[in-house]
């Protein structure tokens, strides 16, 4: 290359460059920015009712409201579905405070919590995995919002009909003219709220938290007087019975914790924000189960009195019975539709930027952080929610629901091996400027910046669900895989958390605690540069800079 063509692309480079400390090496600046540091004391804004807000804003979305329309339809009765929400939800809250106490404690997020355990260069691969994952997603829940700007609009004119207005898109595309132009304005609009920092966007979740439970209470309350009642489907008895019913109830149970596998891995992205550790404790612990659950007990109702107005099978989707709403109804039942809609819009789009964007942005940002940050991040995942046309995935519904639900299996080896070096292995202790060192003295450098205790617990944990999985999808497989399929969340993280453990037992790693010992509270706004004789955040006179560090108060990190 010409040295004035190398010149001017150096020059862009720079350019396109996002903050960074000043002073850092060049393999130092793949591995930090100002949005992956530890977050300063000045950006640690979310209180334990911002995290309340931030769950019961979660909660209240449209695949929240369905989740037990599939465990009804699989044979249960809406009590049993019911339960499985309160238990599969309460087992996941307890999965989220064990990593968000990660997060909360050392200010990092999941790409940086991820580098004790996979290793500096090796948490590349699972951070890549949750980034794609998140861009999927983004896509398929914008074009769920889009379906509510759609309703939004046909409210107003009624004349916004995908059956009369001329389709562009032509039969089996999976979308129509209108369904599309309506995807495409909510996308639009929901572009603005990725410009916001996380410590800033819990505003809206404050607002999401008020405004859509009074929208879903509303519907509820609409539904049931119309209906005269709540409708048959509370009175219907299990379908099942026996070993099936059992099953059934275990699959319901597992298909709640599915639904939360992504939020789990990446929840250090919020609670790093946390004041305190406590901040994200009780909040979050008893605000999952309690908020998912309300939602699911709304739909319950919502759907079984739909078949009182309506007659035949319950309408699972909110979205098709508030399009009937508005056939059947004058101005001032639109005017109804238009407000419940609007909020259903703003519930896609605060459950959008919260499971997706955010955690794409930061996943991104770990990716390529010389040059992007969490904002950049999330309006590349936006880009590739729109070309990626969602509305192709959603031809096939249950097929693609049973490939993102597997896509748990790969999700629960990444969370298993997360916890077990956090609290079983590491006993709390992390070297936090230590994460972002490139150097080989490095004790999270391992061999070439890749941890191969992890990398064989992470494929443990997958391979003894893979077969299982083949079954998922139409393989004929034994009956004992099919049963271990359905833990498949339990299996793939209680084998990659043990393996992990055992691993490390057996051949020991540098800095490890003997006993709990969490130093977190003692970062503040650390420098990363190279200086030295400067060691890490959170370490009190020690002397080996890798292993055989003793401590004055007699704590031996190994």
């Amino acid at each position: 290359m010409e040295p004035e063509k190398r010149g001017g692309f150096k020059r862009w480079a720079d350019k396109l460059a996002v903050e960074s400390e000043p002073g850092l090496t060049t393999a130092q600046l793949m591995l930090t920015n100002h949005d992956l540091k530890p977050v300063e004391p000045a950006r640690r804004q979310w209180g334990p009712w911002n995290f309340v807000g931030f769950w019961v804003a979660d909660s209240f979305n449209i695949n929240t409201w369905m989740i037990s329309a599939s465990m009804i339809v699989g044979g249960l009765s809406w009590w049993q579905s019911w339960l499985c929400v309160w238990i599969g939800y309460a087992i996941s809250g307890c999965f989220i405070v064990l990593t968000g106490r990660i997060g909360a404690t050392y200010h990092i997020g999941f790409p940086v919590v991820a580098r004790s355990s996979f290793g500096i260069w090796g948490s590349l691969w699972p951070v890549f995995n949750r980034a794609a994952m998140a861009c999927i997603w983004y896509g398929v829940q914008a074009y769920i919002g889009g379906h509510c700007v759609y309703i939004m609009i046909r409210a107003i004119w009624t004349s916004w009909d995908r059956h009369t207005i001329p389709d562009t898109f032509g039969e089996g595309s999976g979308t129509s003219t209108a369904d599309y132009a309506s995807f495409f304005i909510f996308w639009l609009c929901s572009l603005p709220a990725i410009w916001f920092p996380v410590h800033k966007v819990r505003h809206l979740f404050t607002v999401k938290a008020y405004f859509v439970p009074a929208a879903g209470i509303a519907f509820l309350i609409w539904a049931v007087v119309r209906a005269g009642g709540v409708g048959p489907i509370v009175r219907q008895p299990a379908t099942k019975h026996g070993s099936e019913l059992a099953w059934a109830f275990v699959k319901g149970i597992m298909s709640s914790i599915a639904n939360f596998a992504t939020l789990i891995v990446n929840d250090p992205d919020f609670s790093r924000f946390a004041g305190k550790p406590k901040d994200a404790l009780w909040s979050q612990l008893f605000t999952i189960p309690a908020g998912f659950a309300v939602t699911s007990f709304i739909g319950i109702i919502v759907s079984s009195s739909s078949t009182i107005i309506y007659g035949g099978d319950p309408i699972w989707d909110p979205l098709l019975l508030l399009e009937k709403f508005i056939d059947d109804g004058g101005s001032a039942q639109r005017f109804g539709v238009f407000v419940i809609a609007a909020a259903f819009s703003l519930a896609q789009l605060g459950t959008n930027i919260a499971a997706n964007s955010v955690s794409a942005g930061t996943d991104l940002t770990a990716l390529l952080p010389r040059w992007l940050n969490i904002r950049r991040g999330g309006y590349i995942c936006a880009a590739v929610g729109l070309a990626m046309c969602p509305y192709t995935l959603l031809t096939d519904s249950n097929q693609f629901t049973t490939y993102l639900s597997a896509y748990s299996v790969f999700l629960s080896s990444i969370a298993g091996v997360m916890i077990s070096d956090y609290y079983f292995v590491r006993r709390g202790y992390l070297e936090i400027k230590e994460l972002y060192d490139a150097r080989q003295t490095s004790p999270y450098y391992f061999h070439y910046g890749i941890h191969w205790r992890a990398y064989v617990a992470y494929i443990a944990g997958i391979m003894i669900n893979v077969v299982g999985f083949a079954g998922a999808v139409g393989t004929p497989v034994p009956i004992g895989a099919t049963y271990v399929y359905n833990l498949n969340f339990f299996g793939g993280f209680g084998v990659s958390a043990f393996v992990y453990w055992l691993l490390c037992k057996l051949w020991p790693i540098p800095a490890c605690s003997d006993k709990w010992m969490e130093v977190g509270d003692e970062i503040e706004d650390i420098r990363l540069a190279y200086d030295g004789d400067e060691r890490s955040a959170g370490s009190r006179d020690f002397d080996d800079p890798a292993m055989g560090r003793t401590y004055k108060d007699d704590s031996k990190i190994v």
